[in-house]
């Protein structure tokens, strides 16, 4: 089947070639009467008319594509804030290509190299561990691209970020306000600067704290994350340690943590209390409503697209990290 073009709107219209791709661009300056543009507009309607975006690309050196690079798409987290970044890419003429890293610096590597050979016109990154030297490459490269939800030190792409540190350290006096003998921090054993930072919060709280309570950490790797969670809360409530909370420092080791109190009936919150960071529907299918840290994922995916298409624009107007406002959404978890 023959692709129509703009030559066969213009022979129809009896037009010039022109002056039909300044109606379908919708260029200003030239002085086409409105009955014009209306009978071209049905025309290409008519004939079914579709842009060759790769011709457009050739004379634009813009391909309108975006990749998106997350650390695990099967993440609820990723995944809700993937949709929210191709929603807001697609009002401002972008179509997003995503590709999941598995927290695999060679992968992400990889996915970079890919993205690159389709000639995305920029990046959206979550970085993960070792990939210091991907990133700076994309600097000396000038490759337009923003750090999402995670950042790398040493680097000077733009990121968009919540404090995680001040969030998670608010939290944790949630937490102290409530006079628990015992608080469990559950995080990751990880070299990753904003999951460090959410450790440096709970121990900022209990550091600046007058009240005397035991902490413990339960601190887990990347591999089998769900089997050292549910070993190490087993561990801990073996010794029978009553009057406590947990503090997640994920959805995901949430998840698997509430798996573990409820197939061992361990009430929440009368014997344990609990709060999380990041919210996931899997929470609804707890009895217990869970109060969870919920991160703006509207305004993030709206401030990296709009970073984004301004780097895409004028590379040199190098934008600043955006550090986002957070809030505790308060269940009935916690005692």
């Amino acid at each position: 089947m023959k692709r129509t073009s703009i030559k066969d709107i213009a022979q129809i219209a009896q037009v010039s070639v022109a002056t039909v791709s300044y109606v379908l661009n919708n260029k200003e300056g030239q002085k086409i009467s409105e009955a014009t543009k209306e009978k071209i507009l049905k025309i290409a309607e008519s004939i079914n008319y579709k842009p060759n975006k790769i011709a457009k690309s050739l004379k634009t050196n813009k391909t309108k594509l975006l990749g998106l690079i997350v650390a695990d798409i099967s993440n609820e987290f990723y995944s809700t804030l993937a949709r929210k970044l191709e929603n807001k890419a697609l009002k401002k003429g972008y179509t997003l290509i995503i590709g999941s890293s598995d927290e695999n610096a060679e992968k992400f590597q990889m996915l970079i190299e890919l993205f690159s050979q389709q000639q995305v016109d920029g990046l959206i990154i979550a970085p993960v561990a070792g990939s210091e030297v991907a990133l700076n490459q994309l600097i000396k490269e000038e490759y337009p691209a923003v750090m999402i939800d995670r950042y790398i030190n040493n680097t000077k792409i733009p990121a968009v970020l919540i404090n995680n540190k001040e969030i998670s350290e608010k939290a944790t006096n949630r937490l102290l306000d409530k006079d628990f003998d015992t608080i469990v921090y559950i995080g990751y054993q990880t070299t990753m600067p904003h999951l460090l930072d959410r450790e440096k919060g709970f121990d900022s709280a209990i550091l600046n704290s007058e009240k005397s309570v035991k902490t413990e950490k339960i601190l887990v790797g990347i591999e089998n994350t769900s089997d050292e969670v549910k070993n190490g809360i087993k561990n801990l409530l073996d010794n029978k340690v009553s009057n406590t909370a947990l503090f997640f420092s994920s959805n995901k080791l949430a998840v698997a943590g509430l798996k573990y109190l409820l197939i061992n009936n361990i009430k929440v919150p009368e014997e344990v209390s609990v709060i999380a960071f990041d919210e996931t529907e899997a929470y609804n299918l707890f009895p217990t409503e869970i109060t969870y840290i919920k991160q703006p994922l509207e305004e993030m995916a709206d401030e990296t697209i709009t970073i984004l298409d301004h780097l895409i624009t004028d590379y040199k107007s190098l934008e600043k990290t955006k550090i986002l406002s957070t809030q505790i959404i308060e269940g009935k978890s916690i005692k």
